[in-house]
């Protein structure tokens, strides 16, 4: 063997996907394809393929691929970051770092809608709700956010929902962090809503439907915002103060003060700043808005046995159900770094919180008085009573103060040419107190003098009487021994893709490789402010435009938006874009969007965010767009036509073969295409989607490119485009993205708080494509097909296959129809996904895009002895049914409709028609990796009808 042979530098490509060579050849003759090529060519239209190799570097090795990223995290320079807005440093307990943020147990679980085997994560996040209620004082909180600007912007919307005020009128205070003025700019300009900025004493002047108040204020000064609250609802508005979460520890709640919604960053809580994300934003509100509220809730409900169990409250508020009508298009949030948060708070308990915010309110004040010692009575300190965040008048001496600081290793903010402003936090020392107070005055301070003549800045009246973290399990954990123990406990309860293959369709649940999650927690990459100086970020901006340039390759596009934090977000982004071309041509009259039947609920919930008018294009008995039905909407709405949203392969699983048609013609009639990136891991390397005719189109980096679910976010959304409409992209008010491709987009408003979304997990994608390499990831997508049509071929004796390509081929998913064997035997889709539990698998994708259904998508990371023992499950199951049907098992009690079976039934009083071997090892191979669901099947109807958000007392768990 040749030495190039011997260091394999394609390894990694065999460690991705599933299958080995002979395994590949097994399933080849098994689905009557002759090769890899053949079934390629018998799936994908041969007018879309790309036939050449696509314009990346070949595969890296592991060793060799961190190597390279090592390089680049190192033009990164790690500042002691003072500068605040909205961004601070931290400490992440080690032992949520290593038992959650570094662990698949957690961070490769999907969104808990099957939450028999979610109670783990759902009990975190129920954690995570009662400490932002307790913190805030509001009724009720959601399971986070996408990060705090974007939780301002749903705050808006949802005021304009429930508000009776007529007025399109919207106020914002003039101290909102500017990144969250700027999204505010962006998802107002569309609703149709004037803003209106001011200070916040003003909030009441007018009708208003709502107010945005931020407390502490951007400039850090503490201001009770009691009275502009009530006239503000004097007059019928909504009350909505961002709040930062550790002020809150030593200030007067929100509710206090008489808000009605309250939204932050919860990212103070032990995330690390990761150049802008991701961060879990929270969101507490009213119990009367609840049905408004966006994004998830957890809510307490029982199981079939009366026992206490968690679940997704209220669901029928969301996009898959409500579509445009939907309260927002959010289909992800940040569940993970929620979790750590929580578990924070957890760890820390509530003296441990105010501690750290005690001692990051002391320092500030410390300097503060230093500054004034030096400096004369009253001093230059701008605000006489804030948190964390000091303004300091430096007058002509504020240039060399600033590069004084920089060559010290800090980072400040300049607010002005004669202020600069120093936020303090969890991170900070004495010795960086004692540094910048030498920084400011040139002179040494004596802390400990310092300390004993300094007195409180908060003014009374705003200073924290109420309790908060009083339930017991904020009080219990705060031994590492009891905190590692508590996590192990709740990990437990939880299927992740590090027990069993997870065959979601649609929501491409692959590998997520070690070496792909090393690189994020790395200090280069997780303690950089995303508002650093771009001097200190050359290794982010080598990273970022890296990524970009392999997305290019891979899509065809012509520039990359890095911006949008979510899928959903960059569905958002994409139409933003649409429009706003329109708007340059004076066509802003445009605003009908095509969206088929079949597309996902976040499509025309997008549109209907971006001031769109929803036509729905039916679907063929095949599947397929309705081509004849798409054209006569075109040519009907040609005037007003905006834009077609299109999922490729369709949502129903196929490759569509008149597809550059339909794109032709949207065109035609001067609509652009957006395609949603749903379903890119069955293109990337065999099709490009600009190439099939594509204006714009979002990747889910959380999907095609490896990035963990998170049991639920984080994600990343960023958007191809093509060269008219790159202009167009989101920029950034705070941090002008001026390289790369977006530095055509000057001016443009945000999507996101952060300039490139939640940057710290781009290295995930970057080290997928490279360890790739152009072989790898068209082998990927390749083995995703094959994997499919194994699945799809296996199962079709057994189970109608719903929709087929011309040949007989599927793309990366099919879908089952459950509904003859429902109307046959009473056993439905749910029966089937909660029986597969006791087999030890997450369900596929339940009655999405059609009702009655089931969606699987193997990916290609899966092996064929997993996907063997997946068939094995449902060719068990389906033996089942048959039982059911013959009347061997009663209709009512049958090992699916009882099913899951938990390990509380194992010692319980057995009467059932069938044996407990059947009931939890139905094949041999449950016994080798049994995983034992913590409930019983769980009542929905119960849960959403007795609404509990918060925790309960911890003896309902035992």
């Amino acid at each position: 063997m040749s030495l190039s042979t011997l260091f394999n530098h394609e390894e990694f490509i065999a460690r991705h996907i599933g299958p080995n060579a002979a395994d590949q050849a097994a399933m080849l003759a098994q689905i009557g394809a002759s090769s890899i090529e053949d079934l390629v060519a018998q799936t994908i239209p041969d007018d879309i393929r790309f036939k050449q190799k696509l314009p990346l570097p070949d595969a890296v090795s592991e060793v060799d691929a961190l190597a390279k990223i090592r390089a680049i995290a190192a033009k990164n320079i790690v500042n002691h970051s003072f500068i605040g807005l909205g961004y601070y440093p931290n400490i992440t307990p080690n032992v949520i770092l290593r038992n959650v943020l570094e662990n698949p147990g957690w961070y490769t679980a999907y969104t808990p809608y099957q939450a028999e085997i979610a109670q783990g994560r759902l009990e975190a996040l129920l954690n995570y709700q009662q400490m932002i209620i307790d913190m805030t004082g509001l009724d009720l909180a959601n399971a986070s956010l996408l990060d705090e600007a974007t939780a301002a912007a749903e705050a808006m919307a949802m005021a304009r929902r429930i508000s009776k005020v007529k007025a399109e009128k919207f106020f914002v205070d003039e101290q909102v962090l500017p990144q969250t003025l700027d999204v505010v700019k962006t998802r107002a300009q569309y609703f149709g809503f004037e803003l209106v900025i001011g200070a916040a004493t003003a909030a009441g002047d007018d009708d208003y439907f709502g107010a945005l108040l931020q407390y502490p204020g951007a400039d850090g000064a503490v201001r009770d915002l009691t009275a502009p609250i009530a006239a503000l609802k004097a007059r019928g508005g909504v009350a909505i103060v961002a709040a930062d979460l550790l002020a809150l520890a030593l200030l007067k709640s929100p509710a206090e003060m008489g808000a009605d919604v309250a939204i932050g960053s919860s990212q103070r809580f032990g995330i690390p700043m990761g150049f802008g994300g991701p961060h879990a934003a929270y969101f507490a509100f009213k119990d009367e808005m609840k049905r408004s509220a966006p994004g998830r809730i957890i809510g307490v409900s029982i199981d079939a046995k009366g026992k206490t169990a968690l679940r997704m409250a209220l669901q029928t508020r969301e996009q898959h159900i409500r579509r445009e009508k939907a309260n927002s298009n959010i289909c992800t949030s940040q569940v993970l770094l929620a979790n750590m948060a929580g578990m924070y708070a957890v760890y820390h308990g509530p003296a441990g919180i105010k501690r750290i915010a005690g001692r990051t309110h002391r320092l500030a004040s410390l300097f503060a008085q230093g500054v004034r010692f030096a400096n004369g009575s009253g001093g230059k300190i701008v605000h006489d009573a804030f948190f964390d965040t000091v303004q300091v008048n430096t007058g002509a001496q504020t240039a060399s103060i600033y590069a004084a600081a920089l060559a010290a290793g800090y980072n400040l903010l300049q607010v002005s040419d004669s202020v600069l402003s120093v936020a303090f936090h969890e991170a900070a020392t004495q010795k960086d107190l004692a540094t910048l107070i030498q920084l400011f005055t040139g002179q040494s301070a004596d802390l400990a003098a310092l300390d004993l003549a300094t007195s409180e800045v908060i003014p009374a009246a705003l200073q924290r009487a109420s309790n908060y973290l009083t339930h017991p399990v904020f009080n219990r954990y705060h031994t590492e021994h009891e905190m590692l123990r508590y996590l192990k406990r709740l990990e437990n309860r939880d299927l992740a893709m590090n027990h069993s293959m997870i065959s979601l369709g649609s929501c491409t649940m692959k590998l997520n490789a070690t070496s792909e999650m090393i690189p994020v927690t790395w200090a280069e990459f997780g303690n950089i402010h995303p508002f650093a100086p771009k001097a200190q970020t050359l290794g982010y901006f080598e990273m970022i435009n890296g990524l970009a340039d392999q997305l290019k390759a891979i899509t065809g596009f012509d520039a990359i938006c890095m911006q949008p934090n979510s899928g959903a977000q960059g569905e958002y982004a994409g139409l933003l874009a649409i429009r706003r071309y329109h708007d340059s041509r004076n066509e802003a009259h445009r605003d009908i969007c095509l969206i088929p039947k079949s597309a996902h609920g976040t499509n025309p919930a997008t549109a209907q965010m971006m001031g769109l008018k929803v036509v729905v294009v039916d679907c063929d008995d095949s599947g397929n767009v309705d081509l004849s039905d798409l054209k006569a909407k075109a040519e009907l709405h040609g005037a007003n036509l905006a834009a077609l949203m299109l999922t490729y392969p369709s949502t129903h699983g196929v490759f569509e073969t008149a597809v550059k048609e339909i794109c032709a013609t949207v065109h035609q009639f001067g609509g652009q295409v957006y395609m949603d990136g749903a379903n890119l891991n069955a293109q990337v390397g065999l099709t490009r989607p600009a190439d099939i005719g594509a204006d714009v189109s979002h990747m889910n980096l959380h999907k095609t490119f490896c990035i963990p679910h998170g049991g639920g976010g984080p994600g990343m959304g960023p958007i191809g485009m093509k060269a008219h409409l790159a202009p167009f992209m989101s920029n950034h008010a705070v941090a002008n993205i001026d390289q790369g491709d977006a530095s055509v987009a000057q001016g443009q408003s945000a999507v996101s708080a952060a300039p490139f979304g939640s940057a710290s997990i781009l290295p995930i994608s970057w080290m997928y494509i490279t360890m790739m390499g152009a072989g790898g990831v068209k082998h990927a997508t390749e083995i995703a097909l094959l994997n499919a049509n194994y699945m799809m071929q296996q199962l079709s004796a057994h189970y109608p296959v719903l929709y087929t390509g011309a040949n007989g081929r599927v793309a990366h998913e099919c879908i089952i129809d459950i509904r003859p064997l429902k109307a046959a035997s009473g056993i439905t889709e749910v029966d089937i996904a909660k029986r597969l539990m006791d087999y030890g698998f997450h369900a596929p994708t339940m009655s999405f895009p059609v009702a009655g259904t089931l969606m699987i998508e193997p990916t290609e990371s899966e092996s064929k002895a997993e996907l063997d023992r997946f068939i094995a499950a449902m060719i068990s199951i389906r033996q089942e049914i048959d039982q059911v049907q013959a009347g061997v098992w009663p209709a009512e009690n049958n090992p699916l409709k009882n099913a899951p079976h938990s390990k509380n039934d194992i010692a319980a009083e057995w009467d059932r028609p069938y044996s407990r071997e059947v009931a939890f090892f139905p094949l041999p191979y449950v016994l080798d990796n049994k995983f034992w669901p913590s409930v019983n099947r769980i009542d929905d109807v119960y849960g959403d009808r007795n609404l509990i958000c918060a925790c309960p007392s911890m003896d309902q768990y035992e």
